[in-house]
């Protein structure tokens, strides 16, 4: 079987086909191949593809399964990876002509429990410069198209990962989110993107070994397959005394849950943020839906004023601390808004880091305690339709006028403070025939709860089932 019919089953579908033997492994892969070789001209998601080490790794899934060995979660499974992520002996780019060459020997972790797990590695997925900028384009490999409009942008960071799966090119992909990399380019793709609580998805760091707001995550076409995903790259480790202790054993389980009398809040405009009036049509039913299901919807947000700044000064932090040599020693190869980001941790000092910690500190305290009332935030993801992939970011939302490159992305950005649980779920389509997506955020560290929401809300809406006519 060597048609793409397999493309279009999930990521659940395909591993009880291939645990049951109904299926190889490398019929799997070959379905997928065929399908990346047809559309991925068209819209330049996967960067690099290493079908030969694909070959390999499926003919060894299917060995072990022959060997009645145990089976992997991701057994057979085609994945890509973020070209931010190393991937030992396949080139990592980070979306930079300084890294153009550059092959690691490594895998993150990440990728490494993907690979103990069974999946199939098919190569990378692309990404903007060092994951700076909800838009998918570098000097590396260029632009990735939004596959429902080849015209417009597909998001960032992980726009190749969206894209890729939207395209039914892969059935997973890994992502990673600061500032909105995971759910920006799944509300833009239609797909399902999860930026987990901070440390259920650890990543092993010798610069930083407190609490990042950045995080790796998981993104596929059904929140059913993102719980699948999720319980292979989620669970503890050692190097890493802020992951999450408990076990991923929970994600394995049914998402179907009794909503009654579960109280949310909701917000059409992400607590008073300019808001595309498309976006506020497309997501007029939300609350509709949610109080279907049972739940007590109020029209509420809490208060994240602080939330730019912090956003602002953490981030620049980060940028400083892991890319500040380069500004020095390749500044021709960066692009403006990485020169951007690395100059604003310049400037700060000390103070101002601490600053930020703490009011982030308090905010936490004050989210903490509205969520006493509230089990889960309802919002949009954007604060605007997909836009035309050449225009770099959005300078205006409905009349007002943005300071930086980044303040279009606040729906996301201002929940990342935070750190609290956060997925991007397919909602609805505009009247342009363009995908939108709703954020549900759950309390600190219930992932699970996040993902039975959105699992409930997938059922009753069916969006997410709308294929690009690619």
């Amino acid at each position: 079987m060597t048609d793409e019919t397999l493309c279009d089953l999930t990521a659940v579908e395909l591993r009880r086909l291939l645990g049951n033997a109904d299926v190889s492994a490398r019929e799997v892969l070959e379905s997928h191949l065929r399908r990346i070789d047809r559309v991925n001209p068209l819209v330049n998601a996967l960067v690099t593809i290493v079908p030969e080490l694909a070959a390999e790794r499926a003919l060894e899934a299917d060995e072990k399964l022959a060997r009645g060995e145990p089976l992997g979660l991701l057994h057979g499974l085609p994945v890509a990876h973020k070209d931010l992520f190393d991937t030992s002996g396949i080139r990592t780019t980070k979306g930079s002509p300084i890294y153009s060459d550059n092959v690691p020997d490594k895998n993150d972790l990440i990728v490494e429990r993907q690979m103990n797990e069974g999946a199939v590695t098919v190569g990378k997925t692309n990404t903007p410069e060092f994951g700076a900028g909800s838009q998918t384009f570098n000097e590396v490999f260029g632009v990735t198209k939004n596959p429902y409009d080849l015209s417009k942008t597909c998001g960032g960071s992980s726009g190749g990962a969206a894209v890729a799966l939207s395209a039914r090119m892969l059935p997973l992909c890994d992502g990673s989110d600061l500032g909105g990399s995971l759910r920006n380019p799944a509300a833009f793709c239609n797909v399902v993107g999860f930026r987990p609580s901070v440390g259920r998805v650890p990543t092993i760091s010798q610069d930083n070994l407190g609490m990042p707001m950045a995080t790796s995550g998981p993104m596929a076409r059904t929140v059913s397959d993102v719980a699948l995903f999720l319980s292979a790259i989620s669970g503890p480790h050692p190097l890493v005394p802020s992951s999450v202790m408990e076990t991923p054993d929970s994600f394995l389980g049914p998402l179907h849950r009794d909503f009654s009398g579960t109280r949310v809040a909701w917000s059409p405009d992400s607590g008073g943020l300019p808001m595309d009036g498309a976006i506020k049509k497309a997501l007029n039913t939300v609350p509709n839906i949610l109080s279907d299901l049972g739940c007590d919807v109020v029209e509420i947000w809490p208060d994240l004023s602080e939330a730019r700044e912090i956003f602002q000064t953490l981030r620049a932090w980060v940028f400083e601390l892991g890319y500040e040599p380069l500004l020095n020693s390749h500044r021709d190869h960066l692009k403006e808004t990485v020169i951007w980001n690395i100059e604003l941790g310049r400037k700060l000092s000390l103070k101002d880091h601490v600053d930020a910690s703490r009011k982030q500190a308090r905010m936490f305290m004050r989210l903490q305690n509205f969520m006493d009332d509230f089990e889960y935030l309802v919002s949009p993801v954007t604060q605007v339709l997909p836009f035309d992939h050449s225009t770099e970011f959005i300078t205006e939302i409905d009349g007002v006028e943005l300071e930086t490159y980044i303040d279009w992305m606040r729906s996301c950005t201002d929940v990342s403070t935070t750190m609290h649980p956060a997925i991007s779920v397919p909602a609805a389509f505009s009247d342009d025939n363009l995908p939108v997506g709703v954020q549900m955020v759950g309390r600190n560290r219930a992932d699970l709860s996040v993902l039975q929401l959105a699992f409930s809300f997938e059922q009753a809406t069916l969006v997410g089932q709308r294929a690009p006519l690619l």
